[in-house]
Parts: C-alpha cells; structure tokens; sequence
C-alpha cells in the first residue's frame, strides 16, 4: 500500500465518520461529538501529510507537521493550514475529558450543544481541507 493510496484511505474514513458525527449531533451527544471529531480530524490531517509524503507520527495532534511542512502543499492550502493546525490542537486537548471525564467533569454534563456544533462544524471544515488536498494531490 503507498502513502496516496492510505490518504485516499483516511479521508474516505473521515468522511464516513462525518456522517456519524452528524447522528451523534442530531441526538445531542455533545461530548461524543466532541471527542469523534478529535478523531476524525486526526485522520484527515494524517491524511493530508500522507498526500504529500509525510509519514504520520503515531500521535494524535499532527498539526504542529502541517506547519513545519507546509511547503510541501499548494499555496492555497498553505494559508488554510494555521486554522486545521489550531482545531487539532483544540480538540487534541479535549480528547480524554471527552471520552473518559474525571471525578469532577461528567462529559455528559459539561459538553454543551455549542460545543458539539463547533466541532462538528471545525471537522466539517477540515473535511473538506483533506478532499481538496488528497483529491488534488493522489489523482
């Protein structure tokens, strides 16, 4: 398997787990919407630096390589790539809280529909991101 045929790969699962991502919003889990879109964005992202060649690291916030390497994509990708690198950043921080919560923080609870519609709507943007780059760069 290469690196474009892998990309084609994580995109097309990230935008299946869009649709996923859309169910658990609609049915108001916020904090899972939360946490999918971590890992959804994941995905695209890993995806994108396979599109260019970069070999994904084995941890969850890639956006820190985007930037670092952000030659490597076209210049109009170039300036959307701070905005993906931050939503990664984001929700890499709520990763765990998300999923797992702690003695004080019960994800149902603290995770409001605010919260799971701005990460529905960050995945969302990054999907697109990734189709524009993988489309244009594995094709």
């Amino acid at each position: 398997m290469t690196n474009q045929s892998l990309a084609r790969s994580y995109l097309l699962k990230a935008q299946k787990r869009l649709k996923a991502l859309a169910v658990l919003r609609d049915e108001e889990a916020h904090s899972d919407v939360v946490r999918e879109a971590q890992e959804l964005v994941e995905l695209a992202l890993k995806g994108m630096l396979r599109a260019v060649g970069i070999e994904p690291p084995k941890f969850h916030d890639v956006g820190g390589l985007l930037i670092e390497h952000d030659t490597k994509f076209f210049a109009d990708v170039r300036e959307r790539l701070p905005r993906a690198a931050e939503i990664s950043k984001r929700l890499r921080r709520e990763r765990e809280l998300a999923f797992y919560g702690d003695i004080d923080f019960i994800p149902t609870e603290e995770y409001s529909a605010v919260d799971g519609q701005r990460a529905y709507e960050e995945a969302a943007w990054v999907v697109v991101l990734a189709t524009d780059v993988v489309g244009r760069l594995t094709n």
